[in-house]
This record gives structure tokens, C-alpha cells and sequence, in this order.
């Protein structure tokens, strides 16, 4: 989702940098970096934390409320996000920049219609105190503490 079809869509081809400015490429390349080890993170934590994995055919034992999701409930779209949009940014593909734009509305469409229902469903009010604690997309500043 985060290479193959940025690849596909830019094939690696370095273009001009948006609006010309070539500080957007040390921008993606440094929002890159942070999705990467945000999504490195919170496999940890989903493994680790959680007892299980982030696929609904192996999900968690135990909801996972530490680290990055003390800031925020879905660190993991964020960070596949981030590498999608830093990639744009770092190659100055619009195409790139499309997809990623649309793999977050997907991600949003998903977290929606599927797993906050399933996660309501599995860990009850434990998930609802979550919920009303910890915002969806944008990071609260100050960690939330359960």
C-alpha cells in the first residue's frame, strides 16, 4: 500500500518539487522516516500490548492504550499515510499525493463502518472511555493516562 502502488503510480521518477520549493523533498523525506517508525511502533505495541495483530482475522486480546495510542486511536493509518504523502512530497508526483489522499479516506470509511463497531462490540466501555479520551486522527498533545 505504501510502495508498490506509489511505484506504480510514479515508478520512482523524481519530478520538479511542488511549487517548486526542493525543501518539500527534506520534508517528505523526514514524514517518511516518522511513519516508518510510527508503523514499526505500533506493531510492537499491537504485538507486544495487544497480544495479537492488527488484522481483524488475528486481532488483540487486549485494547491497546499505550505508547502513540495514548495520543491518538489510529497512529498506525497515520503513519501508512505519512509514508504515502512523504513519498510525494520527496518525488513531486500529485498522483502519489491523490492516492494518499484517498487511502485516507478509505482508512476513514473502514475505521468507521468496521472496526470501531467491532471494537465497541469486543471491549465495551473500556473502548467508549478510549473513545471519549483519545481523538481519531489529530494527536492530543498531552498523552491521555487510562
Amino acid at each position: 500500500m505504501a510502495g508498490l502502488v506509489p511505484w506504480w503510480i510514479s515508478r520512482w521518477r523524481v519530478k520538479e518539487p511542488f511549487l517548486g520549493f526542493t525543501g518539500f523533498r527534506v520534508i517528505g523525506i523526514l514524514i517518511g522516516i516518522g511513519g516508518l517508525a510510527v508503523l514499526l511502533d505500533s506493531f510492537g505495541r499491537f504485538a507486544f500490548a495487544g497480544q495479537g495483530t492488527p488484522a481483524p482475522v488475528m486481532p488483540t486480546r487486549h485494547l491497546v492504550v499505550v505508547g502513540l495510542y495514548r495520543h491518538v486511536r489510529n497512529p498506525m493509518y497515520l503513519a501508512v499515510v505519512s509514508l504515502i504523502m512523504g513519498q510525494a512530497l520527496l518525488m513531486g508526483d500529485p498522483g502519489v499525493l491523490v492516492y494518499g489522499g484517498l487511502v485516507w479516506l478509505c482508512f476513514h470509511g473502514f475505521v468507521l463502518g468496521y472496526e470501531e463497531p467491532t471494537l465497541r462490540k469486543s471491549f465495551g466501555p473500556e473502548y467508549s472511555r478510549f473513545c471519549a479520551n483519545v481523538p481519531r486522527w489529530v494527536p492530543r498533545f498531552h498523552p491521555w493516562r487510562p
